[in-house]
């Protein structure tokens, strides 16, 4: 077995990642119409964990690929998951601590998925040069696998060194600082030169390839030694019977003899007796340092009888042939270097069996730009649906207000108008008022649902970090963790922005209302008997304008009007129809252009249907316009033909006007209702998503927040034994640099959302939640820096209840009221300190 250092590993902890990962793959992928369940792939990942990180501690060869393919599996999911959203406490342990005899151990818990690749590398490295250790060198497959896998183990450690504080945004545990990185790097780069020079002595090597292969071995050896010798790396260093510095140093001072040695055999061949002497003396003098400091009376000693051999036989001839002057050491011209070994970089895909668990997600750059599509898609398709609607009430109210089409019909004082018996049998086939009011008596159930799961979410963050603060003053300085106020403000941003459209939606509510009551007795003579109706009607004898021309104009610019009607059905139906998107070559032209830019996507770039549909929209509108101006024209002179009509006329058409106002007000609300109900529901689902990540947030600062107690009373019990405590990352000191830098803030588990929820606006006489708006694109997960967008948004509409459309995100149906797990149960243990 070849005499190597081998890297302890750290341990890791057993924790639950399919619960976690499952809610963010859900809420950040599932739609309505495209749900995903990656149950089976989190589950297989969970066990490849388990698999990876616990079997290297029982066999090192056959553990190598597990962890290769686990890495694979890390690296492949940074570019589909949200790092910072993963809220998985993973808890490694010190790879240096030997514990105490109270049982503690160094640890460190960070609820990010670059703290688990980190921990991971320092794994893979460490594994790597215990399986070398464990080559046998009398062999050249055992050679030459030990030299790649330390040299994979040096590039790995020099990797880990250069990015580790920029990766996890705190002070490591001793582990992973980088002193002691940058230390096990040159040491893993000096043993893979020391298999070189073993491999050249075993192949008879030229003497001088020999000697220059050993002192670059013996600068290797004293680069690492320099680089140990730091006094806060000392405790790492002592590990049971083995002192690593000692066998560092007399490696150093055997491999520097070495090369001495086979410097003077080349002396010997060019007969340069003076300085071969020196040479070999000076080996010895090594060779015997080198016995000393680590302790073996023996080490190297086949090196020591063949130098002590050589320095006789030199002696004996100098003294009788040569009579050279022996120089000093130190006057001895420098031996030349051979370097081999090299730190070899990371790969980016460690095993060639390796399978992507998450393939068939979607990339972030890709979902980027579907979600830019997608939200423009929706904005600017709703804005032409809310034209048409918003000009389809406008006409209404017109024709209402003129009594149109009802006033066209000649009718006595004992007969209904049919177009009114046509509004009535409407009204009744769509539910009637029991309908509304049952719609109407959902709502306020649907408002406290959602206010109580936003309510439960706020008293999460607040209690967390209230805990976190009492802690912190008890604890002061010793207390190192982030402060949760740094990592709570996204929270709680989002909280008053939810409550704010909670708030906007009850004025709606309240606006609706208010239109129902309005219209409240009109809907109930719609609703009731057609006896009751007309005995509501005003008795009246015919006019005879019925049948007058301008009658005949109104009647002709009525059909007119429902032809206009039906159009916008039309274009309304295809506005929303999936096979009018444009996706795929909006993609395409993105993936040419390199950049996506939201504000740039026209109605046009999604599409030559969009493009058509928009110009229909207008024509519709421009249309309404004359439309609307020719029958108020004719209307006028329709009323001086029946201007002689008593006041029994005027009173049944008045009673027609507040019939006709009340069936439009009647579809207007049965609209409202339904968007309204649907909106409360597809809030609930945002809300039960964010909850969910709120009680993973906790979760996972409860499980630090444990480990950090237990670590700072077990340093309290070994300073009140007297027992010294080994230095941890939660010394006596301030944070590292990077915990309080900028950076730091730059990256919690949920970044700062930059751009504020867009303040509700509208136009109040066209619909009366135009105040109460879900934002455009709404997704309060959005990150200002590395944008990881949300397919669970709620799309935009001009009230906070959205208009019927094909494919309305959501995630499996709506959760009942009250939601499943609602309130949430706390996890075992995870009763806060004060109770």
């Amino acid at each position: 077995m070849a005499d190597l250092l081998a890297v302890p590993l750290k341990k890791p902890s057993d924790i639950d990642v399919i619960k976690p990962l499952r809610n963010l793959v859900a809420s950040v992928y599932s739609t309505s119409d495209k749900p995903v369940d990656y149950s089976e792939e989190i589950s297989e990942f969970s066990k490849l964990r388990n698999s990876a990180l616990w079997k290297a501690f029982e066999k090192y060869e056959s553990s190598l690929e597990l962890i290769y393919c686990y890495y694979d599996q890390l690296c492949a999911m940074e570019a589909k998951i949200p790092a910072h959203e993963v809220q998985i406490p993973f808890k490694w342990k010190d790879a240096f601590d030997r514990g105490s005899l109270f049982g503690g151990r160094l640890s460190l818990t960070i609820s990010s998925l670059a703290y688990e690749k980190v921990c991971v590398m320092f794994n893979i490295a460490a594994l790597q040069s215990c399986v070398a250790a464990n080559q046998t060198m009398e062999t050249d497959e055992g050679r030459k696998l030990a030299a790649k896998l330390l040299q994979q183990s040096a590039g790995i450690f020099g990797h880990l060194k250069s990015n580790v504080l920029t990766s996890i945004h705190q002070d490591p545990t001793p582990d992973l600082k980088p002193e002691t990185l940058g230390a096990l790097s040159a040491l893993m780069l000096a043993q893979a030169q020391e298999i070189f020079v073993q491999k050249a002595i075993q192949d008879r090597m030229k003497d001088v390839v020999i000697a220059k292969l050993s002192a670059q071995c013996d600068e290797l050896y004293s680069e690492a030694y320099k680089q140990m010798q730091k006094e806060s790396l000392h405790p790492l260093w002592e590990r049971g019977d083995c002192d690593w510095l000692a066998v560092v140093g007399g490696k150093q001072a055997a491999y520097r003899g070495v090369a001495q040695y086979y410097q003077s055999l080349v002396c010997n061949a060019d007969k340069k007796v003076g300085e071969e002497i020196s040479r070999l003396q000076y080996a010895l003098e090594l060779f015997k340092t080198a016995q000393q400091t680590m302790g073996k009376a023996t080490y190297f000693q086949d090196y020591v009888n063949r130098a002590q051999k050589a320095l006789t036989e030199s002696k004996k001839d100098n003294d009788f042939i040569y009579h050279e002057k022996v120089p000093n050491a130190k006057d001895l011209p420098a031996i030349g270097k051979a370097p081999l070994a090299k730190a070899l970089p990371v790969t980016e895909k460690m095993s060639q069996s390796s399978k992507d668990l998450f393939e068939n997600l979607v990339p972030v750059p890709v979902l980027q730009a579907m979600a830019a599509y997608s939200v423009r898609k929706t904005e600017l398709v709703n804005t032409e649906i809310m034209k048409l609607r918003e000009a389809t009430q406008l006409l209404n109210s017109i024709l209402a207000s003129l009594n149109l089409p009802a006033a066209l019909e000649d009718s006595t004082g004992a007969e209904i108008p049919q177009s009114v018996k046509d509004k009535a049998e409407s009204v009744k086939s769509s539910g009637g008022l029991g309908e509304l009011q049952k719609m109407l008596q959902e709502l306020p159930e649907l408002l406290q649902r959602n206010q109580e799961i936003l309510n439960e979410c706020n008293r999460m963050v607040k209690e967390e970090e209230d805990s976190d603060t009492q802690l912190r003053n008890q604890f002061k300085e010793k207390w190192t963790r982030t402060p949760s106020a740094k990592l709570t403000d996204t929270f709680k941003a989002n909280v008053v922005k939810y409550q704010t459209i909670i708030t906007n939606a009850i004025e709606a509510d309240k606006k609706v209302r208010g239109k129902f009551e309005n219209h409240l007795e009109g809907i109930q003579l719609l609703d009731g008997d057609l006896s009751a109706l007309q005995a509501a009607l005003p008795s009246c004898g015919s006019s005879g304008a019925s049948k007058s021309s301008a009658a005949c104009q109104l009647r002709q610019l009525m059909e007119t009007v429902e032809s206009i009607k039906a159009e916008r059905d039309v274009i309304e139906s295809e506005l929303n129809s999936p096979t009018s998107d444009m996706q795929d070559q909006f993609l395409s032209a993105l993936a040419q252009d390199g950049a996506i830019n939201e504000a740039n996507i026209s109605v046009e770039a999604l599409g030559h249907n969009y493009g058509s549909l928009s110009k229909q929209v207008k024509d519709s509108l421009t249309r309404q316009e004359s439309l609307v101006a020719e029958i108020q024209r004719v209307n006028t002179d329709f009323c001086k033909e029946k201007s002689g009509a008593g006041a029994a006329a005027m009173q049944r058409e008045e009673m027609l006007k507040k019939l006709a106002a009340a069936h439009d007000g009647f579809m207007e609300l049965q609209v409202n209702l339904k968007e309204g109900s649907r909106f409360y529901n597809d809030l609930t689902n945002l809300l039960v998503n964010f909850q969910n990540k709120v009680s993973d947030f906790c979760f996972a600062r409860k499980t630090e927040k444990d480990e950090l107690l237990k670590d700072l009373t077990s340093d309290l019990s070994k300073v009140s034994s007297g027992t010294p405590s080994i230095p941890a990352h939660h010394a006596d000191s301030t944070p590292a640099a990077p915990m309080s830098a900028p950076a730091a803030q730059a990256a919690p588990p949920y970044p700062v959302q930059q751009q504020g929820m867009p303040l509700p606006y509208g136009q109040p006489g066209a619909n009366p939640y135009a105040y109460a708006q879900m934002p455009t694109g709404y997704n309060p997960y959005a990150y200002p820096q590395a944008p990881y967008p949300q397919q669970q948004h709620a799309p935009a509409f001009n009230y906070p209840y959205p208009p019927p459309q094909t494919g309305y995100p959501q995630q499996g149906g709506f959760p009942a009221y009250p939601p499943t797990g609602y309130p949430p149960q706390q996890p075992p243990n995870q009763q806060p300190p004060w109770q």
